[in-house]
């Protein structure tokens, strides 16, 4: 067999999240189905970040094996023949068979955007949450500060998580103006919890507009008693990207295409 790592791309808003699921459409059957029509012994897709429904990505990696020895060049302009609009392989090269990117991640990066305007847009209503209340971003800023290092934040998951493992290292949580009236919340670590940076977000937004206090995020990591109540809300999914994977590649790995 041969290993296959693919950059993915995707749309979310029409995905019911990456993972396969019986009558649903999802990232993962979408791309495996392109992948088994042109190599119907290839194994399905491994991807690094089983997003929501909603979530989009610009940099989800995913390997598979194939019985067919394909170049990197072939395989991206092949599954992007057989892929929809809304999903796209923006980059493929050889791999280790077998080798599985969400093992072999030492970082993730999710970008959060919020559309700062009183009245919709339908040009932003699939990328960003819409904020028509005032924010105070310099208070969202000081608040954000507790979220970099290593905490539990057994407080900040869905109650759809049950790992027991709850400590997770965060490198980075920056508030910064993107175009026009776009603000991001960039939020980079090592591992992630469910609906963590959603819920992470949300909480910031909570202070932002004066809902919740200003050391909301450091009294619950503090508090270490995993208590979702002393967070704030959980913000929506649209507004989400998995923007870039930090992975570990064997010593072997191809150059990837395009360069």
């Amino acid at each position: 067999m041969h290993g296959v790592l693919l950059e993915v791309a995707y749309d979310g808003t029409a995905f019911k999240g990456w993972a396969a699921q019986r009558g649903e459409r999802t990232v993962e059957e979408t791309l495996a189905g392109a992948i088994r029509t042109l190599d119907p012994r290839a194994s399905a897709p491994r991807g690094t970040s089983r997003t929501d429904a909603g979530v989009h990505a610009e940099r989800q990696m995913v390997a598979f094996d194939a019985s067919l020895a394909i170049p990197p060049r072939g395989w991206v302009l092949a599954l992007n023949q057989h892929l929809p609009d809304d999903a796209c392989v923006r980059s493929a090269r050889a791999i280790d068979a077998g080798y599985n990117p969400r093992f072999a991640s030492r970082g993730k990066q999710y970008r959060y955007r919020l559309l700062l305007d009183r009245v919709r847009d339908p040009l932003q209503r699939h990328r960003a949450w819409r904020i028509g209340w005032p924010l105070d971003v310099e208070k969202m800023r000081r608040e954000a500060e507790a979220i970099v290092g290593t905490h539990d934040f057994a407080g900040f998951r869905s109650s759809h998580d049950a790992r027991d493992v709850t400590v997770r290292t965060l490198t980075r949580a920056a508030i910064e103006p993107l175009e026009g009236r776009v603000l991001s919340v960039a939020i980079a670590g090592n591992a992630f919890l469910y609906n963590m940076v959603r819920i992470l977000v949300g909480t910031l937004v909570d202070v932002g507009r004066g809902h919740l206090g200003e050391g909301t995020i450091a009294r619950a990591l503090a508090a270490g008693d995993g208590d979702r109540r002393r967070a704030g809300m959980t913000a929506p999914a649209h507004g989400l990207t998995l923007e870039s994977v930090l992975l570990e590649l064997p010593s072997e790995t191809g150059m990837p295409w395009p360069p």
